[in-house]
């Protein structure tokens, strides 16, 4: 699914208009879907029940009103509230406007600051009765802190939502700004948006992600070939995109045709990394996995994996890989297809050299995490010229690590940095947290919808490094294996969570977990992210 910026959309809705859909036809249908959408909310049908629409002076404010009178229309006891006058009012909401006042819809207009407005009791009263509140203030061109009367209005909002009462969001919430998800002030917290013609990328990314609630989409009847030729800034995972990305399996296939991927991991103290890894290469479907370890751990992973290879490699006194493994892996390497490197690996000096001296001659694609990237703080050149395809994949603070940055400044500006990276260094950047990141050197973005809290614990993240790992043996490019695996680790998290809650879940979770996302995958039963509702959908 496509992920527009404001300016996108802007020139998508203008492409819609001059194929024949004009802005007021736009609105009504955005307003029918908003109404659609608001019988799937508890405490619907709305029939005789009180209902507060707040309105903005711009193409927001004209969807609300289209709102209030189709709910009216429905003998709902609809109050709109309207930010500013009716004078101030252009284009098609002020069409909508007229037509709400036709009907018959009590319309509050607020002509000074909530302070001083003269019917601030009957507004916080009818918010106080209201069994739905539709938050139609704000759009996409949202910039900065939202203040002043919005302000207080969306105030009044949130508290209503905190007393239980659901809030409707149209395109995305009042407050949040859609290029980026950024809150600078304050927003509508939804319990359901409904984002009109094509999604935006301030939709899937925190704190905007969280505070949509469920979203839904409603294309308005727009031609579906405009959408697929406008230009978006990312693309949200879906499903089908995984389905279409993972490799075809030949009836007559053997284990040579599934690829053999090299682990490098593990240290005294984290041999469960590595072993994590390990399976999740050949649970992607891998044909064949050698993990490459200190050798007096050989014995403990040797017991603790039965289809994965063990290799035991010179090590420091310390049980961690020695600068002497380096000749041992370049063979093992060899005879391999992918190599994943750097779950448990520690930061002895001498693994680090090892890493440092490993990257350069590698002539196979690499898939670098935890302490692999950590020997290339201030190294990171060695990703740059690379001949094979690399995927780094850090988490906040290995990425601060790598670029002297701090976490708080990395996620500060997740999608830039990812940008920056990939094309700085010409490898596909895997950044982890809520809502994954993938990017490649090209530009593309992808964001990865699925996921939970409950994913937030030790050695998930080498799952994820050893799928990757077992996508790129079988034949799928760096970037969507990454994407896939991205996709899959985190369905297999929320099957987990769904069964064993997230407070329960661990990173072996994900292993006993991962045959029911590629099913749910490959079937068509994974959820789509954003269904589509309205008529015109």
């Amino acid at each position: 699914m496509k992920l527009f910026s404001a300016a996108g959309m802007r020139a998508l809705e203008q492409a819609a208009i001059a194929a024949g859909l004009p802005g007021v036809e736009l609105m009504a249908r955005a307003g029918a879907a908003m109404v659609e959408a608001a019988g799937r909310l508890p405490g619907g049908p709305w029939a005789g029940r009180p209902v507060v629409v707040l309105c903005g002076r711009g193409n927001n404010g004209g969807d609300g009103f289209v709102v209030a009178r189709l709910l009216h229309d429905r003998d709902a006891s609809v109050t709109a509230v309207l930010a500013g006058t009716a004078a101030e009012l252009r284009g098609e909401a002020a069409h909508h406007f007229a037509l709400a006042g036709r009907a018959g819809v009590p319309i509050v207009q607020l002509d000074r600051p909530w302070a001083d407005f003269p019917g601030r009791p009957q507004v916080e009263q009818a918010l106080a009765a209201a069994t739905l509140v539709v938050d139609a203030l704000l759009g996409t061109g949202v910039s900065g802190p939202v203040t002043g009367l919005v302000a207080d209005l969306v105030a009044l909002a949130n508290a209503a939502q905190a007393r239980g009462t659901p809030v409707l969001a149209v395109d995305l919430p009042s407050g949040v700004e859609s290029d980026t998800g950024r809150v600078a002030g304050a927003a509508v917290q939804a319990d359901l948006t409904v984002t009109m013609i094509a999604a935006k990328l301030g939709l899937a990314l925190p704190p905007g992600a969280w505070l949509a609630g469920e979203v839904l989409l409603a294309p308005l009847g727009v031609p579906p070939e405009l959408v697929a030729r406008a230009e978006a800034v990312a693309t949200l995972l879906q499903p089908e995109n995984v389905r279409s990305w993972l490799p075809f399996r030949r009836l007559d296939a053997n284990k040579g045709d599934f690829g053999a991927v090299l682990t490098l991991a593990g240290s005294v103290g984290m041999t469960g990394a590595a072993y994590l890894t390990a399976q999740a290469a050949l649970r992607a479907g891998a044909g064949i996995v050698r993990l490459a370890i200190p050798a007096s751990l050989n014995d403990i992973l040797e017991a603790k994996t039965t289809e994965v290879i063990t290799v035991p490699l010179p090590e420091t006194p310390g049980r961690t890989l020695s600068r002497q493994a380096l000749g041992p892996a370049r063979e093992l390497a060899a005879r391999s297809t992918v190599v994943v490197m750097g779950p448990g690996l520690s930061r002895d000096p001498q693994t680090q050299d090892f890493v440092r001296d490993f990257i350069p001659e590698l002539a196979l694609p690499l898939v670098l995490d935890a302490d692999g990237l950590n020997a290339l703080a201030g190294d990171t050149d060695l990703l740059a010229g690379r001949p094979a395809p690399t995927v780094i994949t850090p988490h906040p603070g290995e990425m601060g690590r790598l670029l002297g940055l701090t976490a708080a400044q990395v996620q500060e500006d997740r999608v830039g940095i990812c940008r920056r990276v990939a094309e700085q260094y010409g490898c596909v950047v895997v950044l982890k947290g809520a809502r994954t990141l993938v990017a490649e050197p090209g530009g593309e973005l992808l964001v990865n919808p699925t996921g939970n809290p409950g994913m937030a614990s030790g050695g998930t993240g080498d799952v994820l490094s050893g799928m990757i790992g077992g996508l790129i043996s079988q034949g799928l490019d760096a970037f969507r294996a990454a994407g896939a695996a991205v996709y899959l680790h985190g369905l297999a998290g929320d099957l987990a969570a769904a069964r064993l809650t997230g407070y329960c879940l661990i990173a072996g979770d994900l292993l006993r977990y991962l045959p029911d996302a590629f099913r749910a995958v490959l079937e068509g039963t994974a959820p789509a992210a954003y269904p589509v509702v309205g008529a015109e959908g």
